[in-house]
């Protein structure tokens, strides 16, 4: 695997071919967006782990059904989502979503904020959170996918098993939601979810 970064479609027809350190390549790859994305529907690390690692498993066992030409995450997210709505329907686990493991771990150049402005993208950040939490299963995933995760609207649909119409409905009601409840007085947003 040295010299130049292998493409996901050539990835895929290595590990068609039994090449197994290819398959290790594209899991290192996807390993975080997967996990990120199996916690937003568990809200539990373990699960999201658990989830991920059988949704490898199973990805690997289906890599000869992939349709060639087709992105390779959203195919990966579908599993993952599917693997880890299984495990909340199994284990009836309902807590509240962090976004801990979707945040954004950039390295920045810039100069730290001030404590104040700290304090306040901290509270700021809690609000969204909770704000996030409190929307539906659907609306919370396509906000997720979409702003959380990056994805475009259309991987959205694939990872999350629905219309591309169906993710933008949501995102609309969800983001009006959402507008509501940041624009109400800070006690107003049920609390929960942790930074």
């Amino acid at each position: 695997m040295e010299g130049r970064p292998l493409e996901d479609a050539e990835l895929i027809e290595r590990t068609a071919a039994g090449d197994r350190d290819a398959y290790d390549e594209i899991v290192r790859r996807y390993q975080g967006v997967l996990f990120r994305a199996a916690y937003f529907v568990t809200r539990a690390a373990a699960d999201a782990e658990d989830a991920t690692q059988e949704a490898f498993v199973k990805a690997y066992r289906a890599i000869g059904s992939f349709r060639r030409g087709s992105p390779l995450k959203p195919w990966l997210l579908r599993i993952v989502t599917n693997e880890a709505r299984n495990r909340v329907r199994s284990s009836a686990r309902r807590a509240n979503l962090s976004l801990r493991a979707a945040e954004d771990r950039r390295i920045s150049g810039d100069a730290a904020p001030s404590p104040e402005a700290a304090a306040l993208e901290r509270e700021d950040r809690q609000r969204l959170i909770a704000a996030v939490n409190s929307l539906g299963e659907g609306e919370r995933l396509a906000v997720a996918y979409r702003y959380f995760l990056g994805l475009e609207e259309a991987d959205a649909a694939t990872a999350l098993g629905v219309a591309r119409g169906t993710v933008k409905s949501r995102l609309s009601r969800a983001m009006g939601r959402l507008r509501e409840q940041l624009a109400e007085p800070s006690s107003s947003v049920p609390s929960g979810g942790e930074v």
